[in-house]
């Protein structure tokens, strides 16, 4: 496999776990670094992570997994986005607020979005090729995307405050639906 198809798989492995990341930022108050750093570690780490378990554990197991995988991602990422938008118009007064950037669900969002990088770790161990070179890139990849996605999302965040929960919930209910849909192949 060629550098450019690695860099092409990462960019397209990263793409959920960027569209969270605007999520994330978007409930930011002001730019946070830290917390955009944070964000963008746990995915770029679980990113990288993933198709290195995947291709581990190798071809063996891959249908039982790419059965099961998808399935999992559209459950935990539809109960955090429905979560969120409970969470979201909960209020009595219906205003939307943002609630803090909570560890555990960062973690389980990050796993939710690498479960298709495992998938990937699969294909990679019928290939030939450099197994450690494709996760540093994925990784990588996946941190500067997410970390831009957090200051995106920060930056719409600032102006429309109010909306940025519901926004963000009704995106990952969409993203688990999707991914449920890839799984059904409708």
């Amino acid at each position: 496999m060629s550098l450019a198809e690695i860099i092409i798989i990462a960019g397209s492995l990263s793409m959920d776990a960027m569209a969270v990341a605007i999520c994330k930022g978007a409930c930011m108050r002001g730019r946070n670094w830290k917390e955009s750093i944070l964000i963008a570690f746990m995915f770029g780490f679980f990113q990288a992570a993933m198709p290195l378990i995947g291709w581990t554990l190798g071809s063996g197991m891959q249908q039982h997994i790419s059965a099961y995988g998808r399935i999992i991602a559209f459950v935990l990422l539809t109960i955090i986005g429905v979560k969120l938008i409970r969470d979201a118009v909960k209020e009595g007064s219906g205003a939307l607020v943002c609630k803090p950037l909570i560890f555990t669900e960062l973690i389980v969002l990050a796993f939710a979005t690498s479960i298709d990088a495992m998938a990937a770790g699969f294909a990679f161990a019928a290939l030939d090729m450099n197994i450690w070179l494709a996760i540093l890139l994925i990784g990588a990849i996946t941190f500067l995307l997410s970390y831009l996605g957090t200051l995106v999302g920060c930056r719409f965040g600032a102006k429309y405050q109010s909306k940025a929960q519901l926004a963000g919930g009704i995106t990952l209910a969409l993203m688990g639906l999707r991914i449920l849909a890839g799984q059904l192949s409708i």
